[in-house]
């Protein structure tokens, strides 16, 4: 009997305390959305930098292959240039 009355008092004990902190939810809820809000603007702000860089990335790549069209074309130029003075030699 003593067994079954400490078993009784144990679990409502246990039960009283875990209906106890439910009046934090509110706070916990709370917290829990604001957490919730900052991470959907920094997924934003993710999302919008990946952007940003894809298109620095692409701008990039267009100012490579203008740099390379004028390294070709100078070289180009250079030979007939060449070419030219060669002929006046001759």
């Amino acid at each position: 009997m003593n067994k079954m009355l400490l078993a009784a008092a144990t679990s409502s004990v246990l039960l009283l305390a875990g209906c106890a902190s439910g009046t934090d939810g509110e706070a916990s809820t709370s917290k829990l959305d604001n957490l919730t809000n900052q991470v959907e603007q920094l997924k934003d702000e993710v999302a919008s930098l990946k952007t940003e860089h894809a298109a620095l990335a692409s701008k990039t790549n267009q100012a490579a292959d203008a740099a390379m069209a004028a390294q070709d074309e100078a070289q180009r130029a250079n030979k007939r240039i060449d070419n030219i003075a060669q002929s006046y030699t001759k």
